[in-house]
């Protein structure tokens, strides 16, 4: 499928979903993703509409490949590295901030993951990506902050994000370079493990 406005190529999937949706895929392709008995000319209105934004993630995706040929992956001892840093690091930081929001916490697990950089269990655990070691000081805290007031609220509701913003003004900031950079990170450890198989 080829739509004035995107430079790139356009797959169209059908499956038994009800909406219509996009997605860039990470060598830039265009994915979208449609009901199975949905007219073609409503596919392509839908995808018109959309080409001026979905065209900008295109772009940044190139950018982003051509970022990501000049640095190299991440090696096993890179992300064994990261771990260990993370591993002294992270459980300050968690001390630190637990304090000032007022909860209390279980054990902390350092991972190794491709599409988390945190998660926190129903019972206080805490789970971080040894990326983070990768990203600024400020956004490693973000996310610290940001699993820590699950304690507080297991959801992601305007308390919950009050609370964010009342103990780490910047959140939204970090959390937007986290979305345009991390997905960059991720695909630099993926390399690194490919290179090694």
């Amino acid at each position: 499928m080829q739509i004035e406005g995107i430079s790139t190529e356009i797959r169209l999937i059908r499956s038994s979903r009800r909406s219509l949706a996009a997605e860039i895929i990470p060598d830039g392709t265009v994915i979208i993703r449609a009901p199975q008995r949905m007219p073609e000319h409503e596919i392509r209105r839908f995808v018109q509409e959309k080409a001026a934004d979905i065209e900008r993630h295109v772009q940044r995706r190139k950018i982003q490949n051509q970022q990501l040929a000049a640095l190299p992956p991440f090696t096993a001892a890179d992300i064994r590295d990261m771990a260990k840093r993370a591993a002294a690091l992270i459980p300050q930081r968690t001390a630190y901030f637990a304090q000032k929001i007022g909860v209390t916490y279980g054990r902390i697990t350092i991972r190794n993951q491709k599409t988390r950089w945190g998660s926190c269990t129903a019972d206080g655990n805490l789970n971080f990506n040894c990326l983070l070691m990768a990203a600024p000081p400020e956004v490693l805290d973000s996310v610290v902050v940001h699993e820590l007031c699950h304690r507080l609220h297991a959801n992601h509701s305007k308390a919950f994000y009050a609370e964010v913003y009342r103990v780490f003004p910047d959140y939204d900031r970090c959390n937007k370079w986290l979305k345009e950079n991390g997905g960059m990170l991720i695909r630099r450890m993926e390399a690194g493990l490919r290179a090694e198989q």
